[in-house]
């Protein structure tokens, strides 16, 4: 991503010449206050925005994982609306049941295809909807505050679960992360501060978190 800026048909800056680069595989965090610029620029990435200048290239399929699971599940059962993820090409029906499987057993919901999602808990929405990024064979996922909702155990299950598949021996994830929670930052490869529509150089986490006071609560600005 170089230079990218992005503005509001209200003239609000958003983004604003906001460079960096992925180093490659892992878990990658951005921590910023609200307003900062962090989801908007998850959601340039993601396409569902265009830049109003710079050029950005992606080498890996993004899926974005929003922070209210619910915004994103769309049918009853779990396996019906993993459907929705699988690419759009020929598969035999054999085909689609193996990979809805597979991708349910890595987030640790193996067997619930046909639960329904209104029965499932918080923090198993919100790996339901990890694996329909995971059924979409995306290489980049990007997740905006997925903890912010959920309740202590089920932040750190989450966390786990990204953490360990982006460091799996075979085909690790890229994983893009935003966060205000400071704790966070101890379980990434790298993190980097987002200001007024600028994100920062790649850091350590532990230590950037010591560097910051604690940020606003609240929900991720749209």
């Amino acid at each position: 991503m170089h230079q990218l800026g992005f503005a509001w048909p209200s003239g609000a800056t958003a983004l604003d010449h906001c460079s960096f680069t992925v180093p490659g595989p892992g878990l990658w965090m951005i921590v910023g206050g609200n307003g900062s610029g962090k989801s908007t620029l998850l959601r340039l990435i993601a396409g569902l925005l265009t830049p109003s200048r710079g050029r950005l290239r992606l080498e890996l399929k993004p899926a974005l994982v929003f922070q209210n699971p619910d915004h994103q599940l769309l049918l009853p059962s779990c396996g019906t609306d993993l459907l929705l993820a699988l690419p759009p090409r020929t598969m035999t029906r054999h085909g689609r049941d193996q990979q809805l499987r597979a991708a349910l057993e890595q987030v640790g919901l193996a067997g619930l295809e046909q639960r329904p999602i209104h029965a499932l808990s918080g923090g198993q929405k919100q790996r339901l909807a990890i694996a329909g990024a995971l059924a979409s064979e995306a290489g980049l996922l990007l997740l905006d505050e997925p903890t912010a909702l959920l309740d202590p155990d089920s932040q750190d299950d989450v966390l786990e679960l990204i953490a360990g598949l982006c460091h799996r021996p075979d085909a690790p994830l890229t994983a893009l992360w935003i966060t205000h929670r400071l704790d966070e930052l101890e379980r990434c490869d790298a993190a980097a501060l987002m200001e007024r529509g600028h994100l920062g150089p790649w850091q350590d986490g532990p230590t950037l978190r010591r560097r910051l006071n604690p940020l606003p609560v609240g929900h991720a600005e749209g």
